[in-house]
């Protein structure tokens, strides 16, 4: 079992109901699943861009993405229905738990200037979403492999009903907001 998911169960599940004064252990806000996206606008130019995207997404993930193709034909931006324009990858269960625990104790810790990230991202409904600029802050990923630094955006879905709820349990995680 991974150690952030048994101590969330043992130690954060019983301090999350005393803190958020909760009636029943059952509505105790946790991780449902994350969600990984990269958006490749040059994959319509540079069909390699999008195989290059699948294959880090691959060994950052440790599950084969799919690609989103886009829903409707923009001409400003030069763009058809039904073309490949992204990859995303959706982890539930213990792949999420071994992610959420790399991205919080391996993963930040080594961005540059690193301040914490930005305690504003919650969608209103108790999601937070998290953008990185580059890729290469994931150990998996070899400097000399890659042909281009690409950002990709990482979803944190929570069942909680509030923002505040989900941003104490993230905290009690060892998501690292940035203070004041």
């Amino acid at each position: 079992m991974n150690r952030m998911k048994e101590r969330y169960q043992k130690e954060i599940v019983p301090a999350l109901f005393k803190e958020l004064d909760l009636q029943n252990i059952m509505q105790v806000p946790s991780p449902q699943k994350v969600v990984i996206n990269i958006g490749l606008g040059e994959a319509m130019d540079n069909p390699k861009a999008l195989e290059a995207a699948v294959a880090d997404m691959t060994s950052i993930s440790g599950q084969k993405p799919i690609v989103t193709k886009a829903r409707k034909s923009i001409a400003n931006f030069k763009l058809r229905e039904g073309r490949a324009i992204g990859a995303k990858v959706t982890l539930r269960g213990e792949r999420m738990w071994a992610f959420l625990d790399r991205l919080m104790n391996i993963v930040l810790p080594r961005v540059r200037d690193f301040r914490g990230v930005s305690p504003d991202a919650f969608d209103g409904r108790g999601n937070y979403t998290l953008g990185l600029r580059e890729q290469l802050i994931f150990p998996e990923i070899e400097y000399d492999k890659i042909d281009k630094i690409r950002g990709m955006e990482i979803t944190i879905v929570t069942n909680a009903p509030s923002d505040d709820q989900a941003a104490a349990m993230l905290e009690m995680l060892g998501m690292p907001f940035r203070k004041g």
